[in-house]
């Protein structure tokens, strides 16, 4: 179902809720007043990426919707083989993302139309990272990948030790992405050599953010870590 709710609006945010995806006003006179509201067949935790007028978003019910970002009016979905739990990377025009049916998509942007997908071991929930015309991700089966945007082919994978869920941050040539085996990675972008890794007390689900030579990620052992890159 799709709702609108009229008022003067300076800046709006897009909030995924449980079946929903809600468009919030957060300025101006009609603060925090719903634009709309698009109702899916699942759940959504998926995070909402807006490029041009669209929404794009993954729900449990297994497809990927693009949204118009004015109206919530859809635009197109795809159907996924599982949950959509990734948060789509949008770039050039193509729409990535990945699934608990163990694939990477790559779906046209304007369209929804299959350009390409990758079958991992294990479903997909780490939100993919697009650098330098690599799409790089992890996955349930433990391996992080590097797969080449336009044609989906495998240009490397990582084995970690444990499930990937955790969604790559790429700097200077670097892959930092946390895996369920208590490491932060730090990997080679261009040839997935390890450059260094570090042990926290859990499982790194967190995803990285990285900031003037630092690593900042969360543990599920409770602390937060600054790490040094060593750059």
């Amino acid at each position: 179902m799709v709702r609108r709710v009229v008022g003067i609006v300076m800046l709006s945010v897009v909030v995924a809720m449980v079946g929903a995806v809600a468009l919030v006003s957060c300025g101006g006179t009609a603060s925090g007043e719903l634009r709309w509201r698009y109702e899916t067949g699942g759940s959504v935790i998926s995070s909402p990426a807006v490029v041009d007028g669209v929404v794009y978003v993954g729900s449990w019910d297994h497809y990927v919707y693009a949204l118009d970002a004015a109206s919530g009016e859809l635009r197109w979905r795809y159907e996924t083989g599982n949950n959509v739990i990734s948060s789509p990377a949008v770039v050039d025009g193509v729409v990535y993302v990945g699934s608990v049916d163990d694939y990477v998509y790559a779906l046209d942007a304007a369209s929804g139309e299959l350009r390409w997908r990758y079958e991992t071991g294990h479903g997909v929930g780490s939100s993919p990272a697009v650098v330098d015309g690599v799409v790089y991700v992890g996955s349930v089966d433990d391996y992080v990948y590097a797969l080449d945007a336009a044609s989906g082919e495998l240009r490397w994978r990582y084995e970690t030790g444990s499930s990937v869920d955790s969604s790559p941050a790429v700097v200077d040539g670097v892959v930092y992405v946390g895996s369920n085996d208590d490491y932060v990675y730090a990997l080679d972008a261009v040839s997935g050599e390890l450059r260094w890794r570090y042990e926290t007390g859990d499982g790194v689900g967190s995803s990285p953010a990285v900031v003037d030579g630092v690593v900042y990620v969360g543990s599920g052992d409770g602390y937060v870590y600054a790490v040094s890159t060593g750059r």
